[in-house]
């Protein structure tokens, strides 16, 4: 099979899909990897890397896409690269199908196989290529939250961890998946008084054992919620239904109820965001404000930070690659539950419910056969 992987076109999107270790991988089962030039350049890896390796390197995202079977991107394809993507074509990355109807038709029209990252799902409901990113995402949301609470960036001029003799800042975090912990974790370790919430009693057992003892539990409903964002200074979306648009819990009329300077980071934006109030950002111009409460909503958070990223993703990729080059996407998808789960889209038929149901789309079984 030959697989491409374009440069990504998303603003300040300086991840690569491959890394040259991967590219080489795939080379060494018989497969082909194209990949556009200084696709890896954001993430440090350098044309000569790949070419080392023996993958060939194209000028143009035009190239990649007419030679490949099989795409592999980080982010969704932009409207720039709708007209480049053939009938037939494996397209496997994170889409986020469900926060854009735009994208999820266009897929449809060129007809392609979408198989989405952030739905592949193991047997114990874990989503193995989410982790890394979600990972990178919780950590980096205590890392932003921290500066954008500084007065120059518009925030309360609150610092994270206190000084003895001065309350350290209360931490709000909506979720204790992994997006969740991750933040807890963080803002536990700089000194913050941290609140995490879920509605998965079991889940709040879990994290009230391994969290550290600044780190309090509550189950979330929408009384604690409101009441809890009144004493917040920095509040983190980290809510995440697989493949389908996340639940609003946080209101426009709750930020008149919150302390101005307030931070509000919304990791679920990509999946259309849990803050009613939110609207996707770039790293370029990361935050807005409302209220006098400051928002920072980008999409590719982990964008940022490419060459630990990349090297993380491509970890757990890899494997799912090799599994579709090596079988084609039917025999794969039939041998392999969780790649399965991932697809979201076959040749203009929608066939994850998720995805359906976020539009009121018509939902197709996938037949493998």
């Amino acid at each position: 099979m030959i697989i491409g992987v374009p440069k990504e076109v998303k603003t300040s999107e300086y991840r690569v899909a491959l890394t040259p270790a991967g590219a080489a991988e795939l080379m060494r089962h018989g497969h082909q990897v194209i990949i556009e030039t200084h696709a890896g350049a954001g993430s440090g890896f350098a044309d000569t890397d790949y070419a080392s390796t023996g993958a060939i390197i194209t000028n143009t995202p035009a190239e990649v896409y007419k030679k490949a079977d099989m795409i592999v991107k980080v982010k969704e394809p932009m409207p720039s690269e709708y007209e480049h993507i053939k009938e037939g074509q494996i397209i496997f990355t994170y889409l986020h199908l469900a926060s854009s109807q735009s994208l999820t038709e266009a897929l449809m029209n060129r007809r392609c196989i979408g198989i989405a990252y952030e739905t592949v799902e193991k047997a114990d409901r874990s989503l193995p290529l989410l982790i890394p990113m979600s990972e990178v995402a919780g950590r980096m949301s205590i890392q932003q939250g921290a500066k954008y609470l500084e007065k120059p960036q518009g925030g309360r001029g609150v610092l994270l961890g206190g000084v003895p003799g001065v309350k350290p800042a209360q931490v709000l975090i909506l979720g204790g998946g992994i997006v969740g912990y991750n933040a807890a974790k963080m803002a536990a370790g700089l000194g913050a008084l941290v609140t995490i919430m879920d509605v998965n009693v079991n889940r709040l057992r879990q994290l009230s054992e391994i969290l550290p003892a600044n780190v309090n539990t509550v189950f979330s409903n929408h009384y604690n919620i409101s009441q809890a964002v009144k004493e917040a200074d920095l509040i983190v979306g980290a809510v995440l239904i697989p493949g389908a648009k996340a639940p609003v819990l946080i209101s426009k009329d709750m930020l008149k109820t919150m302390k101005p300077g307030t931070v509000l980071i919304d990791v679920a934006v990509d999946q259309g965001g849990c803050i009613e109030t939110c609207k996707p950002t770039t790293h370029d111009q990361p935050t807005y404000i409302i209220d006098n409460i400051v928002h920072y909503c980008v999409a590719n958070m982990p964008g940022a930070v490419p060459y630990t990223s990349t090297l993380a993703l491509t970890n757990v990729t890899l494997p799912y690659i090799v599994q579709l080059a090596n079988k084609g996407w039917k025999k794969a998808c039939t041998e392999n539950p969780e790649l399965r789960k991932g697809l979201n889209l076959i040749e203009g038929e929608i066939v994850y419910k998720g995805v359906s149901e976020a539009f009121n789309l018509n939902y197709k079984e996938a037949v493998l056969a």
